[in-house]
């Protein structure tokens, strides 16, 4: 081969584009996941938990559940995907996936599980429970939460919702009265927390719609870890925290 033809082919060979990787099931899997999931926004899923139009499932612990998760969503652990199976046998009924945003892996999994099973109608609410509080959406707390923030985390903010009547005669111990409508005054008379948004702030009423009424008027004052008891004043009584 002549010198020039043999400087050509050199050219040739390191201006050519490398050849593709080989695909591996780790690399697939993610792909798949992305076209077949769909991947949805705050607003759609708003949309949806509004409408009842489809399950939310939230696949993280049952601790994490209990102590903050969507309204509305249903709570399936990962490592509890027969139960999610039975629960929607219908393999080409929607459902949306959740867990604790786009670096928890919780959800990729059960849904790249679920895949394999031949479920096609897989949505997945990347952003996660830390992104749907940042955009000012309350969240909810059941007993257990309650059970495990009380006596875990001294520095959490109790907003007793009630009427002032009634939490004159008894509440959580050092919670404080916000009525519906007194959030910004509270905000600034030091009934809340107003320099660390990052306070945990539990709200609880006799009415469950009451106290998230309050805790997104405190989600909308930018204290994202804020939420409501999912329960009454009374269910907290009972179970020694009030």
């Amino acid at each position: 081969m002549g010198s020039m033809a043999a400087v050509s082919l050199l050219l040739l060979c390191l201006l050519a584009p490398a050849p593709a990787p080989a695909q591996t099931p780790s690399t697939v899997a993610p792909q798949k996941l992305a076209a077949a999931g769909g991947e949805i926004s705050t607003e759609q899923l708003q949309q949806i938990l509004a409408n009842k139009s489809e399950p939310v499932v939230d696949v993280r612990t049952p601790q994490e559940y209990a102590i903050a998760h969507i309204p509305g969503s249903i709570h399936i652990y990962e490592k509890d995907l027969d139960k999610l199976v039975q629960l929607l046998p219908d393999k080409k009924a929607g459902m949306v996936i959740y867990c604790n945003g786009p670096y928890c892996h919780k959800g990729k999994r059960v849904a790249a599980q679920l895949l394999k099973r031949g479920y096609t109608n897989i949505k997945s609410y990347e952003l996660g429970l830390p992104v749907w509080r940042a955009y000012g959406n309350t969240v909810q707390t059941d007993l257990a939460g309650c059970k495990y923030i009380f006596p875990a985390d001294k520095t959490a903010v109790w907003v007793d919702a009630r009427p002032k009547e009634e939490y004159a005669r008894g509440t959580v111990p050092g919670a404080v009265n916000i009525q519906p409508g007194e959030v910004k005054v509270a905000n600034d008379d030091g009934r809340l927390p107003y320099t660390d948004k990052g306070t945990r702030i539990v709200v609880f009423a006799d009415n469950p719609e009451r106290a998230r009424k309050v805790a997104e008027e405190i989600a909308h004052t930018a204290f994202w870890n804020s939420s409501y008891f999912g329960g009454t004043f009374a269910g907290l009584k009972a179970a020694g925290l009030g």
